[in-house]
């Protein structure tokens, strides 16, 4: 059995480029499958978030339309109510990463707010690069990539990356206000090799032992080449 850590968003709202508050929170579906598929595989999942504050949901990802209609909802609900380890998160000052066997970061606009700036996030990260342990992070969350910069320089540079895409942001409305785009903020501030697929289609980059996701539905994928790099 293997432990993976979590690392979420802790971010209960996001400012946008007006100064007003947008909700947000880590995104349902990016949480909720992986865990699901990961823990009935029967490998642990340990939560750590920024200062140890108990994470919560956008709850635009738990409406209908967005989650694949009112029995989606209602699943990804249950998984997220069953989920022990994110009502007693770690803090992430605290995590020990010779604990864990991976390290999987869920979306959302959360991680915009909070781990694109947050110091133990951009350590960890670049501690688990470094290890070759595998590192899998979806759609908006990297973002915390930006948080291992020093000097401008972030081991990051000239990894073939994905996310959730500025054409996407566009899609759901945001692109316009938001403060920064993460596509290009990971291309000009980070060096990163970008690759992305169709908006909205699963999709998923793997160099060596890093591994991202484009958006909410890559996230199984993601999920299911852990299960794989985990046997």
């Amino acid at each position: 059995m293997a432990r993976i850590l979590f690392i979420v968003s802790g971010a209960t709202y996001w400012v946008l480029k007006d100064g007003t508050r947008h909700a947000t929170g880590y995104w349902a579906e990016e949480f909720a499958m992986p865990y699901q598929k990961l823990t009935e595989a029967g490998h642990e999942v340990v939560v750590g978030t920024p200062g140890g504050v108990v994470p919560t949901v956008d709850m635009m990802s738990l409406r209908p339309s967005m989650a694949g209609g009112e029995e989606g909802a209602l699943e990804l609900e249950a998984v997220i109510r069953s989920a022990e380890t994110m009502r007693r998160p770690l803090k992430l000052s605290d995590v020990r990463l010779e604990d864990y066997d991976a390290v999987y970061l869920p979306g959302g606009h959360g991680p915009m707010a909070d781990l694109a700036v947050d110091a133990d996030a951009g350590r960890l990260l670049t501690a688990q690069l470094a290890s070759g342990k595998p590192l899998a992070i979806v759609c908006h969350a990297p973002s915390a990539i930006l948080a291992t910069r020093i000097q401008g320089e972030s081991p990051f540079a000239g990894y073939r990356v994905t996310c959730f895409t500025d054409e996407e942001e566009a899609g759901v409305g945001l692109a316009s206000v938001a403060p920064w785009l993460l596509e290009t903020e990971l291309r000009e501030k980070v060096g990163v090799d970008f690759s992305r697929g169709p908006i909205w289609e699963p999709y998923m980059v793997e160099d060596r032992n890093l591994i991202t996701g484009q958006n909410p539905h890559s996230a199984t994928v993601l999920a299911d080449r852990l299960l794989e790099l985990l046997k």
